[in-house]
């Protein structure tokens, strides 16, 4: 079979109602792929229903994606879990012939995790240096406007490359959350009530987790962290050694460490165990002045710090291992840009946005970039330039980097990049004269730009592979992200703001936000004149290489040693999880099986759990408010019990899948 030849010459069967043998793996020399929907036929891709349900999917994803974000630091995808909805609704609809719609679903509806993590890793920064600072001041059109234009930056600087990694790259890649993605929709097109199955499933597991972690966090009637500051020897040891454990009890944040696996929560609880175990307690111990400090506040002022320096050091680390491919994508990139393409007809399953609109909507999109720094950040039209090329600059050299680590291990580094884009912009604008808070506000508002772009490009690339293995036409799909990407800014701006009047970003109680904390704790001493901790972000630094050099993942470790203690614990418990009911059978097909099932009720724990912390803030938001009753160490031993009891429902559930 020629590869020359065309679609309708060598694809003239039905559809297949699976994905073709080679939809994995590198193709031969004399071999074409063929996707389950008609290369050179058209479907039913963009309609009212499908339009109408990725949006809504987009609001309710960005709003939990946002809370749980800002909880516990880990935006979760939300692509497979949109998938499966996609998939359940037209089961029960009995629509025909799905499949086109319901990839335009999920691309949209999947808008809202990357422009969550591209807005919540940064712009709550302002917020917490707020409270230090009164007069910065941040508005929701910041918030929006950051967002929107850096995911617009994020879809156009991307597109010259989806042939690269889609097409030419087919199998060379493994796209872990796109292969998942792409067979639950295949899933769908089957005879059988798999689907309906998989959305009941997930629904039950949706409302199991939320309801959960919905009484934990509005009644408290169980303990939602497990503390050993709670008893007596606990406080006497932490004391004496600043030696703390804890765990919090969340059903969202157990979902997430069952599907991140055991490996990689080990690490991160390895890194974490490393600063609470052994970096507290020599610091504690031997630093100066700090004997007398708590162990959270040594944490917060000195540890975390090394954990800082070692996730910008391992960004670095994935620049330089990713540099051949960003220099042959920015060659391909600019072949497209001159032209240089085939001039035979291009079939739908690679028609793409055209390179002449590419271009004018690129060009665009960097005139309201340029006129929102000037006008809406910085006001001094020459600063705001020097801004505007360093975002430019920046957003798309690393665009391949983001979108080549999602189709390696699923994961986008990107707050390790906008880490070190934070502070190469902020010398700069030291040098031109553009600090104080005034310069606070423009870092951090760029910060945000850059890093929502980065998280575009790096979820982009899952939807549009998703759509070259089941056949959809990638320039409706380009072109209806556009506004996802609007209505996912939109709700992530509102949530956000919700969030600081309700928990706030400081103080007690406050949510963790773990990313946008550490923009803050890099951007001021560098804006104000402060004391810059360089000799810890160097000894994270170090770290990271050394890592590195013995083929640990810097990046999960460093944010391990980042993100609290009590939010890394669960981590490991889903991990382990996962680990038990992927094991116990011989038989690898059962094994497969109870795996597929545990991810499943793992997504809907932690889609559960986030959507009904966002209604928690709303019913405190709304001013009702609740004491427990129970004594402290009561509502421990609860917590113990009911953790044990979601433990057990995740375990059981996940073991009574069959192959």
């Amino acid at each position: 079979m020629s590869k020359n030849v065309t679609p309708e010459e060598v694809w003239q069967d039905a559809d297949p109602v699976e994905l073709p043998e080679n939809a994995f793996r590198e193709l031969g020399d004399d071999e074409a792929y063929r996707p389950i929907m008609h290369p050179a036929r058209d479907y039913a891709e963009v309609t009212p229903y499908s339009v109408s349900m990725g949006l809504l999917l987009a609001v309710i994803f960005s709003a939990a994606a946002a809370y749980l974000g800002l909880k516990v630091g880990q935006v979760f995808e939300a692509a497979i879990p949109i998938a499966i909805i996609a998939v359940g609704l037209s089961r029960s609809l009995k629509m025909a012939n799905p499949l086109g719609q319901n990839v335009m679903i999920q691309s949209i509806g999947a808008c809202s995790g990357v422009i969550v993590a591209g807005a919540i890793f940064t712009l709550p920064a302002l917020y917490i240096l707020q409270a230090k600072y009164p007069e910065i001041s941040v508005n929701f059109f910041q918030i929006f406007l950051s967002s929107l234009l850096g995911g617009v930056l994020g879809i156009l600087f991307f597109i010259p490359f989806r042939k690269y990694f889609v097409k030419d790259m087919h199998g060379k890649y493994p796209f872990p959350e796109a292969t998942a993605t792409t067979q639950v929709l295949a899933s769908g097109i089957g005879k059988d009530e798999a689907g309906a199955g998989q959305a009941k499933t997930l629904v039950i597991a949706s409302l199991i987790g939320g309801l959960y972690d919905y009484i934990v966090e509005t009644f408290g009637w169980w303990a939602g962290t497990l503390n050993t500051l709670a008893t007596g020897w606990g406080t006497a040891l932490a004391e004496k050694t600043k030696l703390v454990m804890s765990c919090n009890t969340g059903a969202a944040v157990l979902g997430l460490g069952y599907i991140i696996g055991l490996r990689y929560a080990f690490i991160i609880f390895a890194g974490s165990m490393f600063v609470w175990w052994v970096i507290l307690p020599l610091l504690g111990t031997y630093g100066a002045g700090m004997q007398e400090m708590d162990p959270q506040q040594i944490f917060s002022d000195y540890a975390r710090m090394i954990g800082i320096g070692g996730i910008a050091m391992a960004g670095i680390i994935g620049i330089v291992k990713s540099w051949p491919i960003i220099r042959g994508a920015v060659g391909l990139a600019g072949r497209e840009l001159k032209g240089n393409t085939e001039t035979a007809k291009t079939v739908r399953w690679q028609e793409d946005i055209s390179m002449k609109h590419v271009v004018f909507f690129t060009v665009l999109a960097l005139v309201a970039v340029l006129a929102f720094f000037w006008i809406g950040v910085i006001n001094t039209f020459w600063q705001a330039l020097v801004a505007w090329v360093v975002v430019t600059v920046i957003a798309f050299l690393f665009t391949t980097v983001a979108a080549n680590a999602i189709a390696i291990v699923g994961s986008n580094p990107v707050s390790g990049m906008t880490l070190m884009t934070l502070i190469i912009a902020s010398a700069i604008f030291v040098g031109i004269g553009l600090s104080g808070t005034s310069g606070i506000v423009a870092s951090m508002v760029i910060g945000g730009v850059v890093c929502t772009a980065l998280s575009m490009a790096g979820g982009f690339v899952t939807d549009l592979k998703v759509g070259y293995w089941l056949g959809s036409t990638p320039r409706k799909q380009e072109s209806w992200k556009f506004l996802g990407t609007l209505v996912s800014a939109a709700t992530v701006g509102g949530v956000i703001l919700l969030l600081n009047q309700v928990y706030g970003f400081t103080g007690d109680n406050a949510l963790v936000a773990p990313q946008a904390n550490a923009m803050a704790k890099v951007i001021e001493p560098l804006m104000m004149g402060g004391e810059t901790p360089w000799i810890l972000y160097m000894t994270g630094a170090v770290l990271a290489l050394l890592l590195n050099w013995l083929g640990v993942p810097a990046l999960a470790f460093c944010l391990g040693m980042f993100i609290p203690l009590s939010l890394n614990t669960p981590l490991l418990v889903g991990g382990a999880i996962s680990w038990f009911v992927s094991t116990r059978s011989e038989d690898k097909a059962v094994n497969a099986a109870r795996q597929d099932r545990g991810t499943l009720i793992s997504s809907g724990l932690i889609a559960g759990g986030a959507l009904f912390g966002v209604f928690a803030a709303l019913t405190r938001f709304l001013g009702f408010e609740y004491e427990c009753p129970l004594p402290g160490i009561t509502v421990q031993w609860l917590g113990i019990l009911f953790y044990a009891a979601l433990i057990i429902y995740l375990t059981r559930a996940s073991m009574s899948a069959k192959k």
